[in-house]
């Protein structure tokens, strides 16, 4: 195996590790305290299953592009909500600091590490495709005609 697809192996199984500790984060808190709260324990359960999911598919091969930007998607999405609902308020619900402990931190430690991982393993995939070919024979277009002989 050569070290291009070694890396390429690494970051995707990484990405899929951070990406499911994420959802078994929220998972763990919908179970615990969030399925009693209306739409926000829907949305908890929602993020939970798409990352469980994703990691999967993650795991499965190497994925097109659009299975990338899923991922960072659900993450993204993740943290959006982490951030609105310490500012400006999720659905009515408001949290304050770093509450409920160690799961907010937690949360926002495998989120951040996901998108660093899927930024890096999109740089190397975007690298190999432009990545400089040895010159090798070049190959001209030749022109063949067909002269019909006289009759």
């Amino acid at each position: 195996m050569n070290t291009r697809r070694l890396l390429a192996t690494t970051l995707r199984s990484a990405s899929a590790v951070t990406l499911a500790a994420g959802g078994y984060i929220h998972a763990q808190l919908y179970v615990d305290e969030y399925r009693f709260i209306r739409v926000i324990g829907s949305l908890f359960l929602l993020q939970a299953s798409a990352s469980f999911a994703l990691a999967a598919l993650l795991l499965m091969g190497t994925p097109p592009l659009l299975l990338r930007a899923a991922a960072a998607g659900v993450t993204l999405g993740a943290l959006a909500g982490f951030t609105a609902s310490r500012t400006v308020g999720v659905f009515g619900f408001t949290e304050h600091g770093l509450q409920p402990t160690p799961q907010a931190v937690l949360s926002l430690l495998t989120e951040t590490g996901t998108l660093l991982l899927l930024a890096i393993w999109q740089m190397t995939v975007t690298s190999q495709h432009r990545a400089p070919r040895s010159p090798g024979r070049t190959l001209s277009r030749v022109r063949v005609t067909t002269r019909t002989p006289p009759s």
